[in-house]
């Protein structure tokens, strides 16, 4: 039998999934880490963090399951994008990463704006300038950061700085590259009118593949340290959201889902290249060769129940640690005994401001229409279902541009939840399924391993071999035509705090 490895390194944790050739989860093993916010809107992570996870959750796999190194044909990495590893000439890191929600560059978009041009941005990169980017972050870091900057050798994203670590290749992929910024998205390949008007050295950048492509074998001193083989392919890997459209067999055009991470996510699979010229939603490459993908994007989707759970919720914490469960199955409870629309309570998930639809750095999130009958189950739900209507707004757009959806999945942690798919098919409109698997974008990368290793034909043969429906939820009509008035005040609340929310800004 064959074994494949998949790496999903996240905003909060490291899981690495050993799976057999069919897709069966042989073992599994994950590390969490912290994230740094030195001031309101920065965020950041230790690159040593993630290498660190990495080969503790490898090592620990291989050695639980007892499957030999020499029967791993193959590794994938799946990684949180957009994030800025700076590196020296001994590969030392030299700053820590500033990572996908930090907002702190709008000068430098602006300053990218102006070099490159609102509209000429958009054709080459298939995206206006944007706070969380990478290309954006390079700026800030050469702006307010010289001697930082005038020691940079290379620059990474996050996967692929672990894909380094583990075989010594500078490189990256089509799906992760298309979020720094720099990247010719139509003609996937860096863009040297992008870097030529930024000023930035093609020479720091690493190499592009695809993403089923080999990219490297591992290090003896890590096949060593973690029982691979030396002989185990690195394929390109994906970006998460690119990794988790393959987990889920969103690899064909009418397809898509939703993922409610840390951030949230409603992703379809194209064919062919299609850009919103207004910039709402994302293209990129996906990791299909010679596909697309476009994607709506909210910052702050389970990263607002998160939060609540945190602040709100430690006797459910305290209580799930006692009993052996998880803290999310109470809220889950509490939520399912509230009616829609949260006793008219409605909560903005923009705590790390926000891409789809806005693209605004500084909004903020906002419970609208608290009164003394609300509880914290009202509070509850009001958080999912704000993070739901961000959802439909990503939704919406996708619509808009002519790209049909008729088979939508749902994955990610808030995935996992009955009550927060209900609300999702509901206010789709369309039936909301999952696949078997709940590896997401470690089964998309190990899938993407299996095929560089040669494994299996193509992306979409292995996806057929590998991905099984299971659960599905049909909207509830009646739901649907309440949640559209909810949506519709939902919508405006933005434009009445836009303004209000810039002067908070200055304070």
């Amino acid at each position: 039998m064959n074994y494949l490895i998949g790496i999903d390194l996240g905003t909060s944790a490291t899981k690495t999934v050993l799976f057999d050739e069919d897709g069966n989860v042989i073992a599994s093993a994950s590390k969490e880490y912290p994230m740094y916010q030195p001031q309101n809107g920065w965020a950041e992570q230790k690159p040593e963090d993630w290498k660190d996870a990495a080969l503790e959750t490898i090592t620990k796999v291989v050695k639980e399951s007892g499957v030999s190194g020499e029967d791993i044909k193959g590794l994938g990495i799946s990684g949180q994008m957009h994030g800025l590893v700076m590196l020296d000439e001994d590969n030392r890191v030299i700053r820590p990463s500033i990572i996908w929600c930090d907002q702190r560059t709008a000068k430098e978009c602006e300053e990218m704006t102006q070099k490159v041009g609102a509209e000429r941005m958009i054709e080459i990169t298939a995206n206006p300038a944007l706070t969380g980017f990478t290309a954006s972050k390079i700026l800030w870091v050469r702006n307010h950061e010289p001697e930082n900057y005038a020691k940079c050798r290379h620059i990474l994203l996050p996967k692929d700085y672990v894909r380094l670590i583990l075989t010594g290749e500078y490189a990256t992929e089509v799906s992760d590259a298309s979020g720094m910024q720099l990247l010719d998205v139509p003609n996937r390949c860096w863009s040297d009118e992008v870097l030529e008007k930024l000023e930035i050295d093609k020479a720091l950048l690493a190499k592009v593949c695809e993403s089923p492509e080999v990219t490297g074998t591992i290090l003896p001193e890590i096949a060593e340290m973690t029982g691979l083989s030396e002989k185990t392919v690195v394929v390109g890997g994906a970006g998460d959201n690119a990794a988790a459209a393959v987990g889920t067999g969103v690899v064909k055009d009418g397809k898509a889902f939703t993922t409610i991470g840390t951030s949230g996510v409603v992703f379809a699979h194209s064919k062919n290249v299609t850009i919103d010229p207004k910039g709402r939603v994302h293209t990129f490459c996906c990791a299909v060769p010679g596909c697309w993908h476009v994607m709506g994007v909210t910052q702050g989707a389970g990263l607002s129940l998160q939060w609540f759970r945190n602040n709100f919720c430690q006797d459910y914490m305290k209580k799930a640690e006692e009993e052996g469960c998880d803290a999310y199955d109470y809220i889950n409870q509490d939520v399912e005994s509230v009616p829609l629309g949260a006793n008219r309570l409605i909560y903005l998930p923009y705590l790390m401001g926000e891409r789809t639809p806005h693209l605004d750095p500084d909004c903020r999130g906002v419970f609208f229409g608290l009164s003394a009958i609300h509880t914290r189950k009202d509070m509850l739900r009001a958080v999912m279902e704000g993070v739901s209507y961000s959802m439909k707004d990503c939704n919406d757009i996708l619509q808009e541009m002519g790209v049909t959806v008729d088979d939508m999945m749902a994955c990610g942690g808030g995935g996992r939840s009955a009550v927060w798919r209900q609300m999702l098919a509901d206010m789709y409109g369309c039936t909301v399924k999952t696949v078997a698997a709940k590896e997401g974008p470690a089964l998309g990368v190990a899938i993407l391993a299996g095929v560089g290793a040669g494994i299996y034909e193509s992306v979409e043969a292995a996806c057929e071999k590998m991905i099984h429906t299971d659960k599905s939820c049909d909207p509830i009509p009646g739901n649907t035509e309440q949640y559209e008035k909810y949506h519709e005040i939902y919508k405006s609340l933005y434009g009445c705090l836009k303004e209000q929310y810039k002067e908070l800004a200055k304070l």
